[in-house]
């Protein structure tokens, strides 16, 4: 099924266009971490995913609220940058033989999603304020900015635990 894209010709017709991707992003992000906070070995990772979630969930109403405003239709709209980010998760996650090294794959995996989502969060607030939309430039700068924090704590997770931990799995011997 090919999707009805629409014609771009104005800085408005590209705000609304990345809008209706960043809204794709962010509910597939949003179904997709459940599961991979369940796969994550580390308690600190979980954690930091489990606030990832939180977080998401509250930034999918605000960017829902925006394509709202602007009478954009999103449903239609598949972010397939993000989805292409999920399946090579998915498969990374599924070949991997040992927990320590699946969490640093995850990991590195979802600072991926990050980095994409600081990258649209950073466009879309600067296009919001060449627009005059004071209003969603802020909340699109605060979203880039918690993106920003979230990659910092998987940064310092992954220094200080999961590569570490992947470096050198335990390997428990069968000896009898």
């Amino acid at each position: 099924m090919k999707e009805d894209v629409p014609t771009i010709t104005t800085l408005h017709d590209l705000a609304d266009y990345d809008a209706r991707k960043l809204a794709s992003a962010e509910r597939q992000v949003e179904s997709i971490l459940p599961d991979w906070i369940n796969k994550a070995v580390s308690v600190t990772f979980k954690s930091i995913l489990q606030q990832y979630l939180d977080f998401v969930k509250k930034q999918n109403e605000k960017v829902q609220d925006f394509v709202n405003e602007e009478n954009i239709n999103s449903l239609s709209r598949i972010n397939h940058v993000m989805q292409s980010f999920i399946i090579e998760t998915r498969e990374r996650v599924n070949n991997c033989t040992d927990l320590e090294v699946q969490d640093a794959c995850l990991l590195a995996s979802i600072q991926g999603i990050n980095h994409y989502k600081i990258s649209m969060y950073g466009t879309a607030a600067a296009f919001a304020k060449a627009l005059g939309n004071d209003k969603y430039a802020v909340i699109f700068q605060e979203a880039e900015v918690n993106e920003k924090q979230i990659d910092e704590k998987l940064s310092l997770v992954a220094e200080h635990e999961i590569n570490n931990k992947a470096r050198s799995p335990i390997v428990l011997s069968n000896k009898s």
